[in-house]
């Protein structure tokens, strides 16, 4: 065997290596992206559990936003002031599950559950008040979103879930 011989062998060799590297690199970063698409959809559901936490845990923060939700004018102002920081929380952790969406780190079939509650809370008319008075507060993006949602054909919140709504 002649040096060229072995010089061939040994491009074929590292080329073939080199390809193997590349595959393997390239199954790390797709296992690497899923992993981060999981943590994001959890972050996103905690961040949630995180804001509405409190209102399982509290009676009047729960009432507040029940009522709130509905009808601001039922609440006294210093509650109407919780609502309003309950609202921005709600609606912050919501832009950033859209956030995630739009950047692909979140499940389409997720994202479709998330988008349908979205529709629902900003259709109360609440949220919808707290929403046209703050909506600078929220990305360009989000605001534009947001504004394009159609009203649901019937509004359900925790505040009308169940056909009475209590104050």
């Amino acid at each position: 065997m002649n040096w060229d011989a072995i010089s061939a062998i040994s491009q074929l060799i590292g080329s073939v290596a080199v390809v193997l590297s590349v595959l393997y690199l390239a199954l790390q970063v797709h296992r690497s992206t899923r992993v981060a698409k999981l943590a994001t959809q959890d972050a996103a559901a905690t961040a949630l559990r995180e804001v509405t936490k409190p209102f399982m845990e509290n009676a009047e923060l729960e009432r507040i936003w029940r009522v709130g939700l509905e009808d601001l004018s039922a609440l006294s102002a210093e509650e109407r002031a919780r609502f309003f920081h309950a609202a921005y929380q709600w609606l912050k952790a919501f832009e950033t599950i859209h956030f995630h969406y739009v950047y692909g780190l979140m499940d389409r079939q997720l994202w479709e559950g998330w988008r349908g509650l979205l529709q629902h809370y900003v259709a109360a008319p609440g949220m919808a008040h707290y929403w046209k008075l703050r909506p600078e507060v929220f990305s360009e993006r989000f605001r534009n979103f947001v504004n394009s949602l159609e009203p649901p054909t019937e509004q359900r919140t925790v505040g009308t879930l169940f056909g009475e709504e209590r104050k």
